[in-house]
């Protein structure tokens, strides 16, 4: 694969060029009149903020040809039309927190090309530090074509992604909360974790809500043992003889109802997250193939095992919904390592590869 040829902008700001090069383009770019080819002629700069933006025109378009807008949607608008009035077609500006969101939103419903910029490939040369300087400095680097636009995926994969960091964010709640319950059985040196693999699973947490129910003799509890279980019963009440504290009790059951809050969370994602799969569209070459005669296997295949779900997978087919929209190559009925692979792929926010008709 060809590699990539580095922009003019780019090589200034690697220290690919030498000094007497970097002094002369650093020079040329400062200038009134850079010597460059214009790209975009009806370019815009904006400097992104928390509480305002700064907008940049070229100079023949308005006066002033900076100004200031507020971040309230009306601001936002208000900015659109002003742009319109300038002749304006293309805006850059830096991906600031997520306060560059409604922003592009806005402009591009009102027809205006976003490029939303790495705030790393438009550093300013020395001597720049005004937003008014910064969006102006947007705006000459937009004008000479030396900004690169970042990817940004269609809607619906935005709402996709939305929900998939939500779940990710309360899979990771719950891990914390579950690493809480077994501090607080060991604070009691009650050593069931020393015991079962995973206070998460079914015998360790029935177990637990016996425990916080008020059943504290170790045989009783010990019957809640899973028949697949390694731990043989007698081991497991071995394990229970702890010291009963009220008050880490009480910060268990805490502990147990914030899990249970997030375990109910992690479900609704499911649920949302399966409805904006299912109405992405089928991707190009999804549909599956017929086999020649050479590649149909003359024996009988054998029966494939049926998988359970890995902790904190979706109970859905997530790797039938790659398959069919996103990711190239990935068989719904593959071996668990491919699966786990697919998940990884989709929790990776990989690039969006469906056309959308």
């Amino acid at each position: 694969m060809a590699k990539r040829k580095m922009s003019t902008f780019e090589r200034l700001r690697s220290g690919k060029m030498n000094r007497k090069e970097r002094k002369e383009w650093q020079q040329r770019l400062c200038a009134e009149d850079a010597g460059l080819e214009v790209v975009h002629p009806d370019a815009a700069g904006i400097d992104v903020g928390n509480a305002s933006h700064f907008v940049a025109v070229p100079p023949d378009r308005d006066e002033p040809p900076v100004r200031e807008f507020g971040s309230w949607t009306a601001d936002l608008r208000r900015m659109a039309e002003w742009l319109k009035r300038c002749g304006i077609r293309t805006v850059a500006m830096q991906s600031t927190g997520v306060y560059w969101v409604a922003l592009q939103e806005i402009l591009e419903h009102e027809g205006f090309e976003v490029y939303l910029v790495n705030a790393r490939g438009t550093k300013n040369l020395p001597g720049r530090k005004s937003d008014v300087q910064e969006c102006q400095w947007l705006m000459k680097l937009h004008t000479y074509g030396l900004l690169r636009n970042s990817f940004h995926p269609p809607e619906q994969i935005r709402a996709v992604r939305t929900i998939w960091r939500q779940r990710d964010r309360l899979v990771k709640e719950a891990g914390r909360e579950v690493q809480q319950m077994q501090k607080a059985l060991t604070t009691m040196n009650v050593q069931l974790a020393n015991a079962i693999s995973d206070v998460s699973g079914l015998t360790g947490q029935a177990i637990i809500r016996a425990i916080l129910q008020g059943e504290r003799d170790p045989q009783q509890l010990a019957k809640l043992r899973d028949w697949r279980i390694a731990a043989s019963e007698a081991e497991i009440a071995h394990s229970l003889e702890g010291n009963w504290r009220e008050d880490v009790l009480f910060e268990l059951q805490q502990v147990v109802d914030a899990y249970d809050f997030h375990q109910k969370q992690i479900a609704a994602c499911d649920v949302q997250l399966q409805r904006y799969l299912s109405a992405l569209p089928m991707r190009s070459g999804a549909a599956a193939v017929e086999p020649s005669p050479a590649d149909v296997p003359s024996e009988k295949p054998k029966k494939r095992r049926q998988h359970k779900l890995q902790k904190n997978q979706p109970v859905f087919d997530l790797a039938a919904e790659l398959q069919r929209t996103i990711v190239i190559g990935i068989d719904k009925d593959a071996s668990p390592a491919i699966r786990r692979l697919a998940y990884a792929r989709f929790h990776s926010n990989a690039p969006y590869q469906a056309e959308c008709s």
